[in-house]
């Protein structure tokens, strides 16, 4: 599909390592949002039985996509299966394995970043929304850095070390 948006050029600024670690931010936020909501008791009587497992085991989940996100940003910034593999405990052949499929859809959503919905009128982007939009991604994320860590003294705590596109390297976008 060459159909372009109005984010194509801007998301050409930044670098895939750029937009793996936006990505790998934005389910960081969603893991630590996610486990902020079991530490106030104020609504328990408000939660059903075994409310809170579902809300423990939904962190599972979360923190799985923070984990291939991880490994996604690893693999942009050069990381070898091994170096990934020795933090997770497995042989660099059983890493591999395991987030095989998840880099080849990372891969093939700069190949083909939109797909046609059902009806075949409306394009739906194959990037996560933190790398299809990262401007959008990078305000919201500093935004939340900025609130919550303490220690941070950067006024865009995300966006100011992430690695940009040069001038020379950003692809050409066609209209």
């Amino acid at each position: 599909m060459t159909e372009t948006t109005p984010y194509d050029a801007d998301r050409a600024r930044f670098t895939r390592q750029a937009l793996a670690r936006l990505v790998l931010c934005d389910h960081a936020v969603d893991v630590a949002d996610g486990a902020a909501g079991l530490v106030a008791t104020e609504n328990d009587p408000d939660t059903g039985p075994g409310g809170r497992v579902s809300q423990a085991f939904q962190l599972i989940e979360l923190a799985e996509r923070a984990l291939v996100s991880a490994v996604i940003y690893e693999r942009e910034r050069g990381s070898s299966w091994a170096e990934i593999a020795q933090y997770l405990g497995m042989s660099p052949t059983e890493a591999e394995d395991r987030f095989a499929a998840n880099l080849h859809s990372w891969n093939a959503a700069f190949d083909v970043l939109y797909r046609l919905d059902e009806t075949g009128r409306k394009c739906i982007p194959q990037l996560p929304t933190a790398a299809y939009d990262p401007s959008w991604a990078c305000t919201q994320l500093d935004r939340w850095a900025g609130n919550r860590l303490i220690l941070v003294n950067d006024e865009h705590p995300v966006s100011s070390g992430l690695v940009m596109a040069s001038e020379d390297e950003a692809p050409p976008v066609t209209p």
